[in-house]
């Protein structure tokens, strides 16, 4: 059975990236068996050409078990790192790595930000995706409080998003997820090349 894979910034299946993409993927009707998710453990490990991750999966396209791959990664903030923060920096670094991978033929990208600012991380996307007045409370909140930390941040993000939506925790209609979708759905498709 020949089938995709996604890498993503998780070290488990228990990861909010998982987690979402998971949904996502159940949302838009995709065969979840066919798909072989990779948590690379962090985003640095992404421009690590020495990572087993890397390769096992060249030997998995090599024999046609894998004949797409998705790189889901954070955008985070330039400010923080000069080289790999930032959209245009990641997009930069990543499609260096996959090149020297020799994997750019049956390879795409996902960065997760918000969209309108191109910074931040995939709680930066939920958060986008929310009406403007609760949206703004949280920002409120995150910006009067002394967790800086990333991890506190995203965990911070994810605690009161899932709080405040519990029965319907990710609104996969709004647009700000089309872009994913198409990626995902993209992944699915017959033709090794679309």
């Amino acid at each position: 059975m020949v089938g995709v894979a996604i890498f993503h910034e998780g070290s488990s299946k228990k990861t909010a990236d998982n987690e979402l993409l998971n949904l996502l993927i159940t949302n838009l009707n995709l065969d979840n068996n066919k798909i072989r998710f990779i948590g690379i453990g962090g985003k640095s490990n992404f421009f690590n050409l020495d990572n087993k991750n890397y390769s096992t999966i060249k030997m998995a396209v090599r024999r046609e078990e894998i004949n797409k791959i998705l790189f889901v990664i954070d955008a985070d903030y330039e400010k923080n790192d000069e080289k790999y923060g930032g959209y245009d920096n990641t997009e930069t670094e990543l499609k260096k790595i996959i090149h020297e991978l020799e994997l750019q033929d049956c390879s795409d990208i996902y960065i997760t930000c918000d969209p309108q600012t191109k910074d931040g991380y995939l709680e930066s996307l939920i958060l986008s995706t929310i009406p403007e007045k609760q949206k703004s409370c949280i920002e409120n909140f995150l910006n009067c409080s002394d967790f800086k930390s990333k991890e506190n941040h995203k965990a911070i993000l994810n605690q009161i998003y899932k709080t405040a939506y519990p029965q319907a925790p990710f609104d996969f209609s709004h647009q700000n997820f089309d872009e994913l979708k198409q990626k995902l759905t993209t992944l699915f498709s017959m033709d090794k090349h679309s």
